[in-house]
């Protein structure tokens, strides 16, 4: 276990097993009190079991959960200093929105006084402000949510665990509740761990991503590092959209390494792991920093450059996308604003240049 009086929650070699099926494999991470901590990844990859363990609803087959220094790993929900708010609402139909919000305390035989202080607090804390006497199917998805987040929040425990929050909300309602649940972290200062499937979520809200896949933490860090700056080939498919291009390593020198991608060879970062010659590797690049030009134009000494065939242009609004074929027949993605494209000067079939800046491309290791 980690030494640290600010760390709310940590979770050593944590495993879970239905069976023959491993469904999380020997997770370990740490969380620093009060941050917004995302789990993110595919569906089916775990995220959803690992909180159901930090939250005592699952019991562990391997490894232990300490929250607060504690361990915990033996004890049932309702014995941890968290709180769950659920992705499918879980209000109770008949009760009126200070009822739900209320049903915790009453369970924890809080006076009534303080009951009904406590919960106006709250529903002013989440906007719903005068709400008290409405029901359930009187509000809106948005509202719902809202309102269980009260409830939750209200019970005054210090890890609040959100399991897909907010996934039945259309688009626009979902960026608002980002916001929103990042303004209502920073001003209750306690930690949340927020389970999603939703890149964009993720990177709104988190103060700190967490990667799960198969099972597995694939990758850690901010949600800059982990768009950015991607150590593992999975994280640069999975967040952003990246460009990822195959090869060998064909020699390292002067902290770069040369790739051998078949129709060309480029360079790219070295790692701070060693790359041994020869070895098979990719190397990701994202869309935004793909520029095209036409065949001999001179993007600069920073730049690497290969031929392609342009194919099409795609309007998505604020970004255009640029489709390109390279000689091997990968496709690749340049994306850029609308308003400064430049793509649309090319006609498909035509031969194109693509480059990008040298240092900004990630090398990952086969």
């Amino acid at each position: 276990m980690t030494e640290s009086a600010d760390i709310a929650v940590e979770v050593v070699g944590l495993g879970k097993n239905y069976g023959a099926v491993t469904a999380l494999k020997s997770v370990s991470f740490s969380i620093e009190s009060g941050k917004y901590y995302a789990l993110l990844g595919p569906s089916g990859g775990g995220k959803t079991t690992l909180l159901r363990l930090i939250g005592g609803f699952l019991r562990p087959s391997a490894g232990r959960v300490y929250l607060h220094g504690a361990e915990v790993s033996h004890l049932p929900p309702n014995r941890r200093p968290t709180s769950m708010v659920f992705q499918n609402y879980a209000l109770f139909p008949h009760m009126t929105v200070e009822r739900n919000v209320a049903y915790g305390l009453k369970l924890l035989r809080v006076p009534a006084g303080d009951i009904r202080d406590r919960v106006d607090r709250m529903l002013a804390m989440v906007g719903l402000e005068g709400y008290n006497r409405r029901m359930p199917h009187e509000l809106s998805g948005g509202q719902q949510q809202r309102v269980q987040l009260a409830r939750s929040l209200v019970l005054e425990r210090d890890i609040l665990l959100l399991d897909e929050p907010l996934a039945s909300l259309d688009a626009r309602l979902r960026k608002d509740m980002c916001l929103e649940l990042k303004r209502i972290q920073e001003k209750v200062g306690i930690t949340f761990i927020h389970v999603t499937h939703n890149q964009e979520e993720a990177l709104t809200v988190a103060d700190r991503i967490a990667i799960i896949a198969d099972g597995e933490l694939v990758e850690e860090g901010t949600a800059r590092d982990v768009y950015e700056t991607p150590d593992k080939r999975f994280t640069a498919e999975f967040i952003g959209d990246n460009n990822v291009l195959e090869g060998a390593v064909a020699a390292v020198f002067d902290g770069r390494v040369a790739l051998d991608i078949g129709f060309a060879k480029v360079e790219v970062p070295a790692p701070p792991a060693p790359v041994p010659t020869g070895a098979r590797a990719a190397f990701s690049i994202r869309s935004e920093l793909l520029r095209i030009a036409g065949r001999g134009e001179d993007m600069g000494a920073s730049w690497q450059v290969v031929p392609a065939e342009y194919v099409e242009d795609v309007y998505l609004g604020l970004t255009v996308s640029h489709l390109v074929r390279l000689p091997d027949g990968t496709e690749a993605v340049a994306r850029q604003m609308s308003g400064e494209s430049d793509g649309n000067r090319f006609e498909a079939g035509q031969e194109v240049a693509v480059g990008w800046p040298t240092d900004r491309a990630r090398l990952h290791l086969a």
